[in-house]
């Protein structure tokens, strides 16, 4: 909007839907305009990005100056970036019918897309300056430990997306009890069908504490097997990672106990970014 009047016309469709009108009544004009921002500064940056992959990705493809192999790679990220496009658009329609706020199954989808995104980019990376061509998907004895971990943090991102778009952390500011007690007070559990509400706010809170706890275990455990085995060329990789879960785990807690501090929950998610590339390097330095 550039004028005035384009900005009554947008502020107007946003009374239409039920976050104004059940939450935000009393915003004004110049909130909304922080929000809108907000927004659109996310859709125009995701532009840039399509846009900044798309043109080296034709021009590689034209003059046939990287490995075709390579391509593959970049064919199925630029495909992820599109999808990744459609479940933006796809997430925030779901805030604006009957729901305050967008689906956090949707806001899932939308942020492990981007972690996978990411993921794929790094491990191409690794791939081109080491001039090897592994594969991620290597199935067998020795890469299982490393892939199990891979996949715990994968759904502790998704379960982390869902306390998020239920502003589940709002329940429980405590640590490291729930209130309390360690398992949430409020909880009655009358059925096997209550351990899958992945809409219940105070056990998906709880469900992302303990598999916290269980990736930290499972991270020492894996750290004393490649002690034991004395593999010297992962030491490295391994304090690295070491870092990052603790500092995760340690902004986990803080953002919890701030109330929801806006920057140290930014903080957390940016370090869970950190602590899944440096799984994936010591996944790759260690694969065979």
């Amino acid at each position: 909007p550039l004028t005035q009047e384009a900005w009554n016309f947008y502020f107007n469709q946003y009374k239409q839907i039920p976050q104004y009108k059940l939450m935000n009544f009393n915003m004004n004009l110049n909130e909304f305009k922080i929000i809108f921002y907000w927004e659109y500064f996310h859709r125009i940056l995701a532009r840039i990005i399509g846009i900044f992959f798309l043109i080296p990705l034709i021009f590689f493809y034209v003059s046939n100056k990287i490995n075709r192999k390579y391509l593959i790679t970049c064919s199925l990220i630029f495909c992820l970036i599109l999808i990744q496009g459609v479940i933006g658009w796809y997430m925030v329609k779901s805030g604006l019918v009957n729901n305050i706020t967008v689906s956090h199954y949707r806001l899932s989808a939308h942020l492990i897309i981007a972690v996978s995104i990411i993921s794929i980019i790094f491990w191409l990376i690794k791939n081109f300056r080491l001039k090897k061509n592994k594969i991620f998907f290597k199935f067998s004895k020795h890469n299982f430990p490393f892939l199990f971990l891979i996949l715990m943090i994968f759904i502790q991102i998704i379960i982390g997306a869902f306390v998020s778009g239920l502003d589940a952390g709002k329940i429980y500011q405590t640590w490291p009890n729930m209130g309390s007690s360690f398992f949430p007070n409020d909880l009655i559990i009358d059925n096997l069908n209550f351990f899958i509400d992945f809409s219940n706010h105070s056990l998906i809170q709880f469900y992302h504490r303990i598999l916290a706890y269980l990736i930290v275990l499972y991270s020492l455990y894996l750290s004393f097997f490649i002690l034991k085995k004395k593999v010297n060329t992962l030491y490295k990789p391994l304090l690295i990672f070491l870092f990052f879960i603790s500092l995760q785990v340690i902004l986990g807690v803080f953002t919890l106990l701030s109330g929801l501090n806006i920057y140290l929950a930014s903080l957390h998610q940016i370090t869970g970014v950190f602590m899944v590339l440096s799984t994936i390097n010591l996944y790759y330095l260690g694969s065979k």
